[in-house]
């Protein structure tokens, strides 16, 4: 029986580590990214939703308006620092019994801190809600 030609092969376990490495890096990092922005477009749904639904229940327009932006930046944001600015516009335009509060919230989500390659520094989410009145209530 002939062998063929041993080969030598050491030192390759640390070429192909050397090689994978930076590759599993960005992976995570990119994991870590996608996660962020994932948490961040459900608070902002959530902040929405809750805003739209508190505006809907204001005696006046202008409380409406300022209970919508309390609501949505105190209780959508106060636990995570996934939102660095966070901007809440409330439409009291069919504020009238039977009509409707609109409520958009807008996040901007830092990504810089991460630093994956060819990631943005920030990035925009925004949500909309609508919230019905109720047609038998007296509005002032």
């Amino acid at each position: 029986m002939t062998r063929g030609k041993s080969r030598d092969e050491r030192g390759s376990l640390t070429v192909e580590l050397v090689v994978v490495t930076p590759v599993l890096f960005v992976m995570a990092l990119t994991v870590i990214v996608f996660g962020r922005i994932s948490e961040a477009h459900q608070q902002v749904i959530e902040a929405s939703t809750a805003a739209a639904e508190a505006a809907a229940v204001e005696p006046t327009a202008a409380s409406a308006q300022s209970g919508a932006a309390d609501i949505a930046v105190i209780g959508g944001f106060s636990s995570s620092h996934t939102c660095v600015h966070a901007a809440v516009s409330t439409n009291v335009g069919h504020f009238y019994p039977g009509g409707y509060v609109s409520v958009t919230v807008t996040c901007q989500v830092s990504l810089s801190d991460v630093g994956v390659p060819g990631m943005p520094g920030t990035t925009t989410i925004s949500s909309s809600s609508i919230a019905p009145i109720d047609p038998y209530r007296s509005i002032r």
